[in-house]
């Protein structure tokens, strides 16, 4: 004791203040040592309670409030932490609970900032406004108490179901496995709040929040720009696994602060519109739903995306090729200039399991398509080339996104191809290219993600091939793989 104030011995002594913070399950005071103020949060040692000390070794992620003294105090954990300047829910208060568009868009900024840093290590699992903080000119994460490591399995003792409901994802209501798609659906309930000046979902029950986080889509957000409408959405989609990356997030939010031009304002009306159906079709199959219709789900999304991806193609050669023969049928999306083809085939769909007799497969595809370049040539000793792509889990589990890869000849094959490299469908041969050894066929180009926002040297790279064929430039490559594809996939 210092007078009449508790003193507590960490790695250095920090004397307690008022208490500023509590109810529930931890406790919150003010604190001091020689040299600065702090404060001091008091964990009771309950099963699960030190995981709020997992982020202290995490080394130093952007936009997270750093833990500074830690220990233990009789029957508690103790964290200290600097003094933040105000509390993101204070914020939203004193702008009359409700920020503008690009306001919003800064603060998400931040979040994701420490998503990205975090993804693959640890899943908050309780992102809301009372755990985001402003420190140092940024707003960062703090209250990691029912976070866990992203490897780990979800435990008894981790307090799984001490999430706050009002922004509790669907797999959390269905007690699944939690990943970094949890916390980007907190993320989206939080930016329809700052921007709506409410919730998506009002409850007021336990119950009631259960049902509509499941089973109801969330009102239109209106009154922002509909890329950010969109990209709230997506964030809300019911399936974990058809929500954007964090770092997909924050590379749409930069550029949604640019005001579009007259047609791409028509582009994202649209595009919200397909969200939205989408969203609606993923909420009325969330309820205990089969493989077969999470994967139909998950095809949606693909199908989706894929039609962005024909868009910017589209617009890319029109913008640049005037003279571009352009044709859509059964056959899928084709461009002709001076005899060079370039086509974009149509979606197809995968039935997932093994991907043929001999081979299982490394990883999930739900869909998959061919980007294929044929080039004017009388003698046939090369057609051109031709590429994948694959709607799936390609880096991580559970993550599905469109990703592009080609594929060679194995070294020790005593075979020719026309066409190099060129796209193969999942299945027995592509399977045999992604395992361990020198099989009959080998990846020749990384899988490389094709998102939304991320297209510009995919797009540059396909019309530049496209221009050399017209022209009459395109040759055999002059080594195989182009590019190093090791490591570009995972291993299942």
């Amino acid at each position: 004791m210092a007078g009449n104030k508790s003193v507590i011995k960490l790695s250095q002594e920090w004397t307690l203040g008022k208490r500023i913070a509590g109810g529930g399950f931890a406790q919150v005071y003010e604190a001091s040592s020689a040299d600065q103020h702090a404060v001091i949060k008091m964990v009771p040692k309950a099963p699960g309670a030190d995981r709020e000390l997992l982020f202290a070794e995490l080394g130093s992620p952007r936009n997270v409030i750093p833990i500074i003294d830690r220990g233990e105090h009789g029957s508690s954990w103790v964290l200290v932490m600097p003094r933040a300047e105000t509390s993101l829910r204070a914020h939203i208060a004193a702008s009359g609970n409700k920020l503008g568009a690009d306001a919003a868009a800064e603060v998400l900024k931040d979040i994701c900032d420490a998503l990205i840093d975090l993804d693959g290590k640890v899943v908050h699992r309780d992102l809301k406004p009372e755990n985001v903080l402003r420190y140092r000119g940024h707003w960062c994460l703090a209250d990691f108490g029912i976070s866990r490591y992203a490897d780990s399995s979800t435990a008894s003792d981790t307090r799984k179901f001490a999430w706050t409901p009002q922004y509790a994802a669907p797999e959390q209501w269905k007690h699944e496995h939690a990943t970094s798609a949890t916390d980007i659906y907190a993320l989206g309930v939080m930016a329809f709040e700052m921007t709506a000046g409410n919730r998506p979902f009002s409850g007021p029950s336990l119950e009631d929040f259960r049902h509509q986080h499941l089973h109801v889509d969330p009102p239109p957000l209106s009154g922002v720009p509909p890329a950010f409408a969109s990209l709230v959405d997506e964030c809300l989609f019911k399936d974990q696994g058809a929500r954007p990356t964090a770092a997909n997030v924050r590379l749409r939010l930069e550029r949604i602060a640019a005001p579009p031009s007259p047609g791409l304002a028509k582009l994202q009306e649209a595009n919200r519109e397909e969200v939205r159906r989408i969203a609606e079709h993923s909420r009325r199959q969330s309820e205990e739903r089969s493989e077969g219709e999470r994967r139909a789900l998950l095809a949606n999304a693909a199908k989706t995306a894929l039609e962005a991806i024909s868009t910017e193609l589209e617009s890319a050669i029109s913008s640049g090729a005037s003279a571009a023969q352009k044709s859509r049928d059964g056959s899928g999306l084709t461009f002709k200039l001076n005899n060079a083809r370039l086509t974009l085939l149509p979606i197809g769909t995968f039935r997932g399991g093994t991907w043929g007799k001999r081979y299982s497969a490394p990883f999930d595809v739900v869909c998959y398509s061919r980007l294929e370049l044929e080039i004017p040539n009388p003698d046939r000793n090369y057609e051109g080339r031709s590429h994948s792509i694959w709607f799936g889990d390609v880096k991580q589990f559970g993550q599905y996104g469109w990703f592009e890869t080609a594929f060679m000849l194995g070294v020790f094959t005593q075979r020719h191809s026309s066409v190099a490299p060129f796209a193969l469908d999942p299945g027995d041969e592509a399977a045999n290219a992604l395992g361990p050894g020198i099989g009959e066929y080998a990846v020749a180009w990384p899988f490389t993600p094709v998102a939304t926002g991320q297209m510009d040297e995919f797009i540059d790279r396909w019309i530049g091939w496209f221009a050399q064929a017209s022209q009459g430039h395109m040759h055999y490559p002059g080594s195989l793989p182009e590019r190093d594809p090791q490591g570009s996939w995972r291993r299942g």
